[in-house]
């Protein structure tokens, strides 16, 4: 029998559990030809809103393809030119005839062309005959707007780990690009294609869309709510009913307020739990799921902190035993931080390793794995 509790994937359907309001605002948002943001930690849940409001909006009438690539290997404007290129081609052509068609047709005069020997030998759609230059991914940006046109359809690409496109030979090059399609197909009133760039490195993407104002009033954020607790708590108990096993509604509880709501961890955690148990639920067995769901990250969580100097262990320390104010002398003080302009060095350390955040007027420290921070608390910082 399938497990109820997913973790290794994106949900939909009954998996998917909370969220009611983001996925109106999505569907409203994607019905009006919006391009759409979403950034939050690994395992928050983008890409099952996503495809859940997609599969609602097919199940309502909708007519769309949806096509989706992902960045997190992307280092050159070239390789992400051939595979947001590729992918948008796969979307309305399934033949080598079809790809030739339409390279030849939609980027003629530009430097791609479609190498019959090169697909046959490596599945290879988009091959060049000459360096990549700025005309060629203004031609292949162009492509997905061309094809809504003429073709009358509906699409919408996904690009997933968007925020590594920074990480190219010119990243805001390539955003500026993108800023030109967006604007030209506005221009032209073309309305069939939208873009839905995700991101899980919060701070790289908010760097992009809020300090750089990069895609300012080209695309809408949607900022991911926290999961009500009860609903959570309730697609629990039901996953363990189904396969005739029981747990206590207030240890499930205390479990999610662990993982701060947390989806990707308390779906991992209960699949721990249910493959250790047989009928009731007991504490123990929660226990031990907690020690096995934290020995499997453990090797993650010790690389990270042996990432960290000395002075970034010493922050991390002060924020785990509840400090929001770190210039303050009695803190300097008492965590050996040396002064103020160190701590603005060192919190900006910590964010660009997207270890944590600073959220509110006030700045209050948010460090994003739950599981990590309570390692921290109970583990690392322990006898200090």
């Amino acid at each position: 029998m399938d497990s109820p509790f997913l973790y290794n994937k994106y949900v939909t359907g009954q998996h998917f559990v909370g969220r009611k309001e983001d996925c109106a605002i999505l569907s409203n948002l994607l019905s009006q030809n919006e391009n759409v943001v979403l950034w939050e930690p690994v395992g928050a849940g983008k890409k099952s809103i996503v495809h859940q409001v997609l599969t609602k909006m097919r199940v309502s009438g909708s007519r769309f393809v949806t096509g989706e690539m992902t960045a997190l290997d992307i280092r050159s404007n070239e390789a992400f030119a051939r595979r947001f290129g590729s992918a948008v081609i796969r979307l309305v052509a399934s033949t080598p005839d079809e790809y030739s068609r339409i390279v030849t047709t939609y980027l003629q005069g530009s430097h791609f062309v479609f190498d019959q020997t090169a697909y046959s030998s490596s599945d290879t759609i988009l091959s060049t005959n000459w360096e990549v230059d700025e005309n060629d991914i203004r031609a292949v940006l162009r492509l997905p707007y061309r094809l809504s046109v003429d073709r009358g359809e509906r699409i919408i690409m996904i690009i997933d780990e968007f925020q590594n496109l920074d990480l190219t030979e010119d990243g805001e090059k390539l955003f500026k690009l993108m800023e030109e399609a967006i604007d030209e197909g506005r221009r032209l009133g073309i309305k069939g294609f939208s873009f839905i760039f995700l991101g899980s490195m919060c701070n790289a993407m908010r760097d992009i869309f809020v300090k750089r104002h990069f895609f300012y009033r080209r695309v809408e954020r949607l900022k991911l709510s926290k999961v009500d607790e009860r609903e959570i708590v309730e697609h629990i108990i039901k996953g363990f009913l189904a396969s005739g096993k029981v747990i206590d509604r207030d240890l499930i509880g205390g479990a999610c307020r662990l993982f701060k709501c947390d989806l990707f961890y308390i779906n991992h955690f209960t699949s721990i739990c249910d493959s250790l148990s047989k009928g009731y639920i007991m504490e123990p067995v929660l226990l031990e799921a907690l020690d096995t769901i934290i020995s499997i990250n453990r090797g993650r969580f010790v690389s990270i902190m042996n990432d960290l100097t000395t002075f970034q262990v010493s922050l991390l320390k002060a924020i785990v035993d509840g400090y929001t104010k770190f210039s303050t002398a009695e803190v300097i003080r008492k965590y050996s931080l040396n002064s103020s302009a160190n701590v603005r060095r060192l919190k900006d350390a910590l964010m660009k390793k997207e270890i944590l955040t600073f959220v509110g007027d006030d700045e209050r420290p948010v460090i994003f794995d739950p599981l990590f921070e309570y390692w921290l608390k109970n583990t690392y910082f322990k006898n200090q």
